[in-house]
């Protein structure tokens, strides 16, 4: 999930989604051979455009058409990003926080409250022991590596929580630097395009019920983008759990932001707040108890997931090999480290309980 609350370097996104680094095209020479044709303008109905432009928006439009899955465009997006480079960096980068929030609230149409509830309680044990599980992991571990706080603290941060979107919100409450803020947003958005791909068949070849994959996924994948697709590729239940779970792991952001001025003590700094999760409690509360609303239900969920499709298309598109070499070695290692203890931890406790 997402909040346009801080913005890194001057080539760096709007978007907490984006992973804050320049996203055009990767280095070859855009003068000759192939990719010169990509890139000399042509006009056609008095509007200049590029062969680079025109890939670009027939991959858009396959991601709008029923045969694209959120696996599918996230791969568009990341061999966009890795040979032509992204002609609409601007315009994504813009586009990409309010069009996942618009998602999320689109996909409370088909959930019923009490089911959410239900699956708020059993996740809640789960989300406290983690997160601080995490953040003091992480602490031990910068500390080996030699990591600067502030970069331990937003990666830890948005491994526990919400990926991008902690990251976003607790940047501006430490004063990160810019740089930092690229880092920890580049190595958490690199491992979340690794999980989108990873679980599903991790969780096919465990027999995980949707239950318990819904809730893995939601406290072992960073970002909600990623944590939906996932879980959408497994099935509608799990789908349920997930997008619950992880948005009551969000509001965290919170308290975390508040314990982080006070710890880092950090004076008159204001905590983001995310709000757009109400739309989502607003939604399945309108699904639930409002039954003229129900033949909505189906159609605002349709968008919704076409919304995230999307949206993981223009994440992909954003993550170039130069942004995943400008994040360094150690940054990776910390946060694969957390990655791999939060994921297997969580997956063995909800194997043997779940």
């Amino acid at each position: 999930m997402a909040l346009p609350v801080h913005s890194a370097t001057p080539q760096a996104s709007n978007s907490p989604l984006d992973p804050a680094a320049e996203t055009a095209a990767p280095e070859f020479n855009e003068t000759t051979g192939f990719f010169r044709h990509l890139h000399t303008p042509r006009v056609a109905f008095g509007q200049d455009f590029t062969l680079k432009q025109v890939v670009f928006v027939l991959f858009f439009v396959f991601c709008l058409t029923p045969w694209a899955s959120p696996p599918i465009a996230l791969a568009l997006g990341l061999l966009l990003a890795q040979t032509i480079g992204n002609p609409f960096t601007t315009q994504t980068k813009q586009a990409t926080a309010k069009l996942l929030q618009f998602s999320v609230i689109g996909l409370g149409f088909g959930m019923n409250a009490h089911a959410a509830v239900q699956a708020g309680k059993e996740g809640i044990l789960f989300t406290v022991v983690s997160i601080f599980g995490t953040l003091l992991l992480g602490l031990v571990v910068g500390r080996w590596l030699g990591l600067g706080k502030h970069v331990v603290h937003l990666i830890s941060c948005g491994t526990a929580i919400c990926g991008g979107s902690a990251i976003a919100a607790i940047g501006p409450v430490l004063r990160a630097k810019d740089e930092e803020m690229s880092v920890a947003l580049g190595t958490v958005f690199v491992l979340n395009a690794v999980a989108l791909f990873a679980f599903p068949p991790i969780g096919h070849a465990l027999a995980m019920t949707q239950n318990q994959f819904g809730l893995w996924c939601a406290i072992a994948i960073h970002d909600t983008s990623s944590v939906v697709g996932a879980a959408a590729a497994y099935g509608n239940q799990a789908l349920e759990v997930a997008t619950t779970v992880k948005l009551a792991r969000a509001l965290w952001i919170i308290p975390i932001s508040i314990g982080t001025a006070m710890i880092f003590k950090q004076k008159g700094v204001k905590v983001k707040i995310p709000y757009f999760i109400f739309g989502f409690i607003a939604a399945m509360l309108v699904n639930t108890f409002i039954p003229a609303a129900k033949p909505l239900g189906p159609v605002m969920v349709n968008l919704a997931k076409i919304g995230l499709t999307v949206t993981l298309f223009f994440i992909g598109a954003g993550l170039s090999a130069k942004v995943v070499r400008s994040v360094g070695i150690k940054p990776y290692v910390l946060g694969i480290l957390l990655w791999v203890v939060i994921s297997t931890g969580s997956l063995y406790v909800i194997l043997h309980t779940v």
